[in-house]
């Protein structure tokens, strides 16, 4: 099982979906780690050599990711709440911050359905 950036890739995965596992690290940028790296990106991780992998790490550590990224997100997202705009108070709140609609939808950040009493006692009536 390979290693790289402290992520346990899957052994049995091709190489472009297996660097995948590490955050920060999407399809397109996988396939130019490959690249960059000399290294088919068709490969299974387990039958990559030991050259080929340092060669992997050494490409993936010009890049931003795992915890280092994790913490610039934070970093701006606390920023964005620091200052008051729009974006930071819907992240205060724990509503959606991309413009979705909140009045039907939204339920995972709004939390779950409140039962609304009034309705009930009409409809028994």
């Amino acid at each position: 099982m390979a290693r790289i950036a402290g992520v346990d890739i899957p052994p049995n995965k091709r190489l472009e979906v297996g660097l995948t596992y590490i955050f920060g690290i999407g399809r397109s940028l996988a396939n130019r780690i490959c690249r960059d790296a000399g290294v088919d990106i068709h490969k299974r991780v387990k039958d990559l050599s030991e050259d080929e992998i340092v060669k992997v790490r050494n490409q993936v550590q010009n890049y931003k990711i795992e915890g280092d990224l994790r913490k610039d997100v934070q970093m701006d997202i606390k920023r964005l709440m620091d200052i008051g705009c729009y974006r930071g108070l819907r992240h205060r709140r724990g509503l959606p911050v991309r413009g979705q609609r909140t009045h039907t939808n939204a339920r995972t950040r709004k939390g779950p359905r409140r039962a609304i009493l009034a309705k009930k006692k009409k409809e028994t009536k």
